[in-house]
């Protein structure tokens, strides 16, 4: 099958939760909206930010039925879940729930309870998937970080070369700039490499990236895409800054306990997401208010994503 590569923005959504740790799938048609209006090309849900691992198969579920209904009539906007990585067989019934109810993509990770023992078994699991929706298109999600499973993603696109015709490409979420191009550039740029390091974007474009996906877009797309447009236009100083406050920004993750400050990010820019569910903690009132104060010291309302302007008749 033919693959198109995406470009642009594509954002990794959190899972909008109420005061009960429930879905609260009410906001995802609002949510897309802000997406949209920032100019963010896909949704890559369940994943990391998406707190898949923390989801039951039947909330991922709900989930993608909430994107799928919301999107449907607009082709330009991908959405791709993540299936998940320790059940083959949940993995498979999403990834036929994700063909039924008209998604354009799905993605899976490494088992990283029992991992695999090497590239071929990597490859085998990415085939069974795979094979069970042959016309969609199937990406592999590469972070070592946090599946333990840190095989180059050179020898896996070499294995699955001509074994899984609609293997499309690997959201790739890691530091080895080597393999990174090596895959970029492997068989005339075959496969789909979507950047999933926010902090190291401009690196990523100088070796050719075209697309990424991340968490910090659903809050700070103008950012990115003024450093994309400074690249571009080889004003390197400018790019470089840019990137700086990207990093800037996401320091105050790490600060703030992690994944979950995210959400809290989500609240300033007039999304409430809610919070996230154990084993991930959360902020209390006292740190939100020192968060916020970090955050005013940042400029953050300078780059940050914004509401769409309502204008009353």
């Amino acid at each position: 099958m033919h693959n198109n590569h995406l470009k642009g923005l594509i954002a990794a959504p959190f899972t909008p939760m109420d005061a009960n740790g429930d879905l609260n799938l009410s906001i995802i048609p609002s949510y897309y909206s802000f997406l949209k209006h920032n100019g963010i090309t896909g949704a890559f849900i369940c994943g990391s930010t998406g707190e898949g691992v923390s989801l039951s198969l039947s909330e991922k579920k709900a989930v993608a039925e909430a994107w799928a209904k919301c999107t449907s009539s607009d082709p330009d906007f991908t959405v791709m879940p993540l299936l998940g990585g320790t059940c083959i067989a949940d993995s498979i019934e999403l990834a036929l729930h994700a063909k039924e109810i008209g998604l354009d993509a799905i993605s899976f990770t490494a088992p990283f309870y029992f991992k695999p023992s090497g590239i071929d078994m990597l490859a085998e699991c990415c085939q069974i998937i795979a094979s069970a929706v042959p016309d969609m298109p199937f990406y592999y999600y590469h972070i070592p970080v946090l599946t333990g499973v840190n095989f180059p993603m050179i020898d896996l696109l070499q294995k699955v070369d001509g074994l899984i015709p609609n293997f499309a490409g690997i959201k790739y979420t890691h530091e080895d700039f080597m393999d990174f191009l090596s895959c970029l550039r492997f068989k005339g740029g075959k496969y789909d490499m979507l950047w999933g390091r926010d902090e190291n974007m401009l690196a990523a474009l100088s070796l050719g990236a075209k697309g990424a996906v991340g968490s910090t877009f659903n809050y700070a797309a103008p950012l990115y895409y003024d450093l994309i447009e400074a690249y571009e236009n080889n004003q390197q100083e400018t790019a470089r800054s840019l990137q700086q406050m990207s990093i800037d920004m996401i320091r105050l993750l790490g600060k703030y306990g992690g994944i979950a400050t995210g959400k809290a990010y989500m609240k300033i820019v007039g999304v409430d997401c809610g919070e996230f569910r154990l084993p991930v903690k959360n902020m209390d009132s006292k740190a939100f208010t020192l968060f916020q104060n970090d955050v005013n010291e940042l400029g953050f309302t300078r780059y940050c994503s914004r509401q769409a302007v309502s204008v009353n008749a």
